[in-house]
């Protein structure tokens, strides 16, 4: 970093210690400049609907310029892709823009134009797969059907009636017998008998014919006779698996990539013997590798949990496959194809970094390899320098967004618009907020203006570091529609800083909301610390948990509490849950201190440290710490009070304060004035963070002695002024946090020391 050497400056007749020189002054006043140059990339518009929206869809995508040189690149060789990033970087927008631009270029040659047939094979677990052109396989299967039916319409209808004819014969014979004999029963008693037995056949016969009646009804009318007698030709007729005039998508999204969803398979068969059962090729289905010439698979982590991975590589460099069915038992266990189906497919996957460490390792990165051999692996972007096209893509990507929101409007209040007109929106909208909203409200999106579109510009800045712009767009896109809202709420011309503000507040993730209850809970237990205590060996840190689905880091404050006690083991103990980058920051803290000591030839006392993170329940990781765990070392060694109005953050390596992660959070956190904070100290190489904390605010140049700084203005008329110190060294923290120089801070360590071993001497006397 410039500006690093130590100078020494005159003063009357004293020369006095200064870590900074001229050209530092000049660079922190620089930052100054920051908002007039932003202001400069955003003259060219007065507002949004200055800017035009690019025809090129993969141009729609922003910041990701090389991702979007290699998607034409192998769109033009028709290779595979694997795109790695964060969530939200535009992944897989990437994907379908690549898909439009296939589709427009090649589109008409790569889009499959056979169809595909099954019918079956050597026996009933065998299937064979034919590619033909669909409309002579439509004529083809039309006329084996008009033969089957009129093969079907010749079979003769299904009769019983022989068999109820002689039975009926037999019954009338039975009945004329019995009527014969009853007469005579008067004269023989004895005949009567053989008149039963008659009688008793007659109504046997009776029962018998209308059971052939009955069978014969039920034939006709619940079972088709006829089609029961052509099934076996009708399970000859090739079934038609996929029809290329119907599925014309280029590119199949595969969220579940498993062997069914890509290879296809055999469906259950619930009738599986008898005359009843399905043939083989009437169940089977095809997957994406037979159907699409494109494939995405959104995540690969997917893919990998459901162990497709050795299919998939095996399929690429193949190019065909064989349907097998799936479960080892169960109908379709011993189902197989006889020949092969075609898989040239173009593969498009998303993964993040985790995922791509696997990948490396998986099989010595043959998944990777078979990616390079045909196509790129594309390193998605996660943040873009703040240069003034990058400027110009953001509000560019805003345009767009309020593009697709007038798109939703129309879709969803379109309807009540055209019958309604106006007034009826706005009577159907206030029953959706609950209040009275203007006369004159109409349901329209707005333009951001100029300030709007710095705001966002602003937060991007805020959600990254080294001045650069986050690329993890997709948190901002709610952003910007609740934005919308917000000004269309407040019949407001154009959307402003306010608005956009009110949405960030709104729009927090889980991590967020949870932040939000950990500051608030901070502020009283700051207050109660305070209060109850003389502030030695007391500071406030800054700490930041991140956002796993936006990547958004949310600044929170840490109140720590140390302690050195004279004698003991001379050793440090940080109890509760904090890790290990955590334990040896408080390891590197204390050899800075034993360091100071001899560098001031310190008598030597053992000394035994500690310290607390006050109600850090989450635990703590990191050493972004390690200068406020100094500080408050150093503070109770020496008894001398910290301020607490101020927070600090940095990494202490030796005396000099390093760069940390979040700085813009850490501070952005303690900036609400109902948290009483008046400043933060962070450190120098940090310095750029601070720039966008300064759009749409009043602000100026501070010095502190030799340390400079900037005071923004929370509150209109240059009140509530919070002051930000950049700190080089420890003894620069210790000048702003404590009041003191190197030279009292040294002397009082020293004075320290002196009366521990005066008094450890003492002890040692007395119980002689």
């Amino acid at each position: 970093m410039p500006g690093g050497c130590t100078c020494w400056t005159l003063s009357g007749n004293t020369r006095v210690y200064n870590d900074y020189n001229e050209n530092d002054y000049k660079w922190i006043k620089e930052l100054l400049l920051y908002p007039m140059s932003l202001e400069r990339h955003l003259n060219y518009l007065r507002d949004t609907s200055q800017i035009r929206t690019p025809d090129d869809p993969i141009e729609k995508v922003i910041f990701q310029d090389n991702a979007k040189k290699a998607i034409r690149k192998i769109a033009h060789s028709r290779g595979h892709m694997l795109m790695v990033g964060k969530p939200g970087t535009g992944k897989s927008l990437l994907a379908t823009m690549f898909k439009h631009v296939i589709d427009k270029s090649l589109g008409d040659y790569i889009r499959p134009d056979k169809a595909i047939t099954a019918y079956p094979g050597k026996d009933d677990n065998h299937v064979r797969f034919a590619y033909a052109d669909p409309r002579k396989l439509d004529k083809w299967i039309a006329n084996i059907k008009l033969e089957i039916e009129a093969a079907k319409n010749s079979v003769e209808e299904f009769s019983l009636n022989e068999q109820i004819q002689s039975i009926s014969k037999a019954k009338r014979g039975l009945l004329w017998a019995t009527a014969l004999i009853v007469p005579a029963g008067f004269f023989i008693p004895a005949v009567f008998a053989l008149a039963g037995l008659t009688a008793i056949g007659a109504v046997f016969m009776f029962i018998q014919e209308n059971n052939n009646r009955v069978q014969e009804k039920i034939q006709r009318e619940s079972q088709s006779s006829k089609t029961v007698s052509v099934k076996p030709i009708l399970d000859l007729v090739p079934e038609l698996l996929y029809d290329p005039r119907k599925d014309k998508d280029l590119m199949l999204n595969v969220s579940d990539p498993n062997s069914k969803n890509m290879k296809g398979g055999f469906r259950h068969d619930p009738y599986q013997s008898g005359s009843l059962q399905t043939p083989i090729h009437q169940r089977a289905y095809l997957g994406a590798h037979a159907k699409a010439p494109i494939i995405y698979i959104d995540e690969l982590k997917t893919l990998m949990k459901t162990r497709y991975m050795p299919s998939l590589l095996e399929i690429m460099q193949n190019k065909k496959y064989l349907l097998e069915g799936g479960k080892n038992t169960g109908s379709g266990a011993a189902d197989r194809s006889e020949n092969h189906l075609k898989a040239d497919n173009i593969i498009i996957a998303c993964c993040n970094h985790d995922t791509l460490i696997h990948l490396q390792e998986e099989g010595e990165g043959a998944f990777l390899s078979r990616i390079e051999d045909k196509g790129e692996i594309i390193q998605m972007e996660a943040a873009v320098p703040e240069t003034a096209d990058n400027i110009r893509q953001v509000a560019q990507y805003i345009k767009q967004e309020i593009n697709n929101l007038e798109e939703d409007f129309s879709n969803s209040w379109g309807e009540v618009l055209k019958k309604e007109g106006h007034a009826g929106v706005r009577r159907r909208s206030e029953q959706i907020y609950g209040k009275k909203l203007p006369p004159d409200y109409k349901l329209t999106v707005r333009e951001f203006s100029r300030s709007a579109v710095a705001e966002i510009i602003k937060e991007l800045r805020c959600r990254s570091s080294d001045g650069k712009l986050s690329c993890m767009l997709r948190p901002i896109n709610g952003i910007i529609k609740t934005a919308e809202l917000e000004a269309i709420v407040d019949n407001s011309h154009l959307v402003e800083p306010q608005h956009i503000r009110k949405a960030l507040c709104e729009h927090l993730s889980l991590e967020g909301a949870i932040s939000k209850d950990i500051i608030e809970h901070k502020k009283d237990l700051k207050k109660y610390i305070t209060s109850m205590t003389d502030s030695i060996g007391y500071v406030v840190g800054l700490a930041v948990i991140s956002s796993s689905g936006s990547g958004r880091m949310f600044g929170q404050p840490l109140p720590i509490h140390c302690q050195i006690n004279t004698g003991g083991s001379d050793i440090i103990t940080a109890p509760g849950k904090i890790g290990d980058i955590a334990k040896g920051a408080a390891q590197n803290v204390r050899a800075s201190i034993k360091r100071l000591l001899r560098k001031i030839e310190a008598p030597y006392v053992g000394y035994e440290m500690h310290i607390e993170y006050v109600q850090a329940h989450g635990g703590v990781e990191g050493d972004s710490a390690s200068v406020a765990m100094d500080v408050g070392l150093i503070s109770d060694f020496i008894q001398q009070p910290v301020a607490q109005k101020y927070g600090i953050t940095g990494s202490l390596t030796g005396d000099i304060i390093l760069a940390v992660g979040g700085v813009t959070e850490k501070v952005r956190s303690i900036m609400d004035t109902d948290l009483t904070m008046e400043g933060a100290c962070i450190p120098w190489q940090n310095k750029y963070d601070i720039e966008p904390l300064l759009v749409n605010m009043e602000f100026e140049y501070i010095q502190k002695d030799e340390v400079p700084g900037i005071r923004i203005y929370r509150s209109d008329d240059r009140q509530d002024p919070f002051d930000i110190y950049f700190c080089k060294t420890k003894y620069n923290a210790y000048k702003i946090l404590m009041g003191l120089s190197k030279k009292a801070i040294e002397g009082k360590m020293a004075e320290r020391s002196r009366k521990d071993l005066k008094f450890i001497k003492h002890i040692k006397d007395k119980y002689k």
